[in-house]
């Protein structure tokens, strides 16, 4: 019973709360007296949700014909990501004298230090007639070589999970942000298909239900 906000967010924030919920089983004990004695005290990278900070890609590994894991390198081992639970980072990049910019979740967990790890579906030209040139953004990733450096800016959305059933909920992005909180989270997952033979895929929906 919440406004619109959460159906626009929620497709960034479902898959980062399904995350966090499958990494907090591993070790609780161990990352709860980790938090305990002092996890702020981890430099974090994402500091200003303005700044850019340049990011060098340090692993790459296929996972299938047309989907990459790119793994970034933090400023030091010791750091982590900083990006709260529900929130998104943004790439940008001047691909042909263009200036692309495109918003991602990480799939590492914000407990990992000295990396951050982007899946990424690499859409190449020629592929579909409906959009000849592909991905900007994805080719671009496809094409940088390890050591070469990205700009990562961050944390972007108008919704945090807190924790707890807690959730921090902007209805706009300049608005005061608001607490709601629930006792149950749905996620429900779904395709949409276009009613053309091929069934084509539109797109991925996630809806977000709290209570």
């Amino acid at each position: 019973v919440l406004p619109v906000a959460i159906g626009v967010v929620v497709v960034v924030v479902g898959a980062a709360i399904a995350n966090y919920l499958l990494n907090s089983k591993k070790g609780k004990s161990s990352s709860s007296s980790s938090s305990a004695k002092g996890a702020s005290k981890e430099p974090k990278t994402l500091l200003d949700p303005q700044e850019k900070y340049m990011l060098p890609l340090i692993e790459k590994e296929e996972i299938s014909h047309d989907t990459r894991r790119f793994r970034f390198g933090l400023p030091s081992e010791k750091h982590i990501l900083g990006l709260p639970i529900g929130q998104h980072i943004h790439l940008s990049a001047t691909i042909n004298d263009e200036l692309v910019i495109r918003a991602y979740t990480p799939v590492s967990c914000d407990d990992d230090h000295g990396f951050v790890d982007l899946v990424v579906k690499v859409y190449k030209k020629n592929v579909h007639p409906k959009f000849p040139d592909g991905g900007k953004m994805s080719q671009y990733l496809e094409g940088m070589a390890i050591g070469d450096k990205i700009a990562f800016r961050g944390p972007s959305g108008r919704l945090q999970y807190l924790g707890n059933g807690r959730f921090s909920i902007k209805k706009l992005r300049k608005d005061p942000a608001q607490i709601y909180e629930a006792t149950q989270v749905s996620l429900i997952a779904g395709k949409l298909y276009n009613n053309t033979s091929q069934g084509a895929l539109i797109s991925w929906v996630v809806l977000c239900s709290l209570c």
